[in-house]
């Protein structure tokens, strides 16, 4: 499913941008939410093997999160948001959270929760596994420290196979490297367990 760069109907984006739990400096406008569930549902709908019976029965006002523009030399922000909601079909519900990244009226990404499952874009190819996302931010750690693989290699006594393994995604990060990991970069060990999504390895250094 590829939604990088579609244009957002402004009846979509004005019901994203609708935050009510943010206090505003000038009074906000009521804003019609029924645009969302037919703009998820088209949206679900391109996957290959979704069920059309099964549709956004009811959303709330998003939760926004904004980030800083990943192009240089650019002062835009794009914006994130968290559409919790209810998907039903048949008499059956279940929790929906539709979480839509965009800058101005341009979709960037788009991506579902539905009760414990997370349906996202894919990265890899059709026939491949998906890498762990851990690596994307390995590879930021790493650049911001002017880290090869070789040096990190060396710092944590691991393998290059290892580390570049770790670094394309083609393994799941490990407690005790992780905290390897965190020695090495100079980073809190709890603080990178947590983003890894692993325990922090309680064994002592």
């Amino acid at each position: 499913m590829d939604v990088v760069g579609r244009t957002l109907e402004p009846a979509v984006l004005l019901a994203l941008n609708h935050w009510p739990r943010y206090k505003h400096t000038q009074p906000q406008p009521q804003v019609d939410l029924t645009a969302l569930p037919p703009f998820f549902d088209g949206l679900l709908r391109e996957l290959p093997w979704w069920n059309p019976t099964w549709r956004i029965i009811h959303v709330e006002p998003a939760y926004p999160h904004e980030f800083p523009s990943e192009r240089d030399r650019q002062r835009n922000r794009f914006t994130e948001v968290s559409v919790p909601g209810v998907l039903g079909a048949d008499g059956t519900t279940a929790a929906f959270v539709g979480r839509v990244r965009f800058e101005g009226d341009r979709l960037l990404r788009f991506q579902a929760k539905i009760g414990d499952v997370v349906l996202g874009s894919a990265v890899a190819e059709a026939g491949k596994p998906e890498p762990h996302p851990f690596a994307a931010l390995l590879r930021g750690f790493m650049d911001n420290r002017d880290m090869s693989v070789q040096d990190l290699a060396y710092a944590t006594e691991r393998a290059m196979a290892t580390i570049a393994a770790l670094r394309h995604g083609a393994h799941s990060p490990h407690p005790v490297i992780v905290a390897e990991l965190a020695r090495a970069l100079d980073l809190p060990a709890g603080d990178l367990a947590v983003i890894a999504g692993v325990e922090a390895d309680e064994t002592p250094p």
